[in-house]
């Protein structure tokens, strides 16, 4: 089995999910210190996991003219800083609406959790990115 990691890219806070190659799961959150610190957490997280795949959540513009938005850029520039740091391979995975789909899929558990949103849209891309590749 693969252990595979995925990041949800936010401005504040990185959200983390975990893989050994079929189900997705929430793991943790990074808070944004800056990119040396918060590339040192994702390093470090790989090591602790010793995750052999991360995958980075892209979030795809729903605006034809302009298939790459801002956010997607800022997440390219740190996709390519990692994929230069890390000894793992390193993909990019579209996150469109993965906070949404996360949001929902907590609020219909119908039972109370402490699952961090950040986790869990990080979980859906995860989880999406394996049901893909397993087709």
């Amino acid at each position: 089995m693969t252990r595979i990691i995925a990041l949800d890219w936010g401005e504040k806070r990185i959200g983390v999910a975990f893989s050994e190659g079929i189900l997705a799961s929430p793991h943790s959150v990074i808070k944004r210190k800056g990119k040396v610190k918060d590339y040192e957490q994702i390093v470090k997280l790989t090591i602790e996991t010793e995750a052999e795949l991360l995958v980075i959540g892209l979030p795809a513009s729903l605006n034809p003219e302009q298939p790459i938005g801002p956010q997607a850029k800022r997440v390219l520039k740190h996709y390519q800083a990692l994929e230069k740091m890390l000894d793992i391979p390193v993909k990019l995975s579209n996150e469109s609406y993965s906070t949404v789909d996360a949001t929902h899929f907590l609020q219909q558990s119908g039972r109370k959790t402490k699952v961090p949103i950040d986790a869990a849209a990080a979980a859906v891309i995860l989880q999406a990115f394996l049901d893909g590749r397993n087709k």
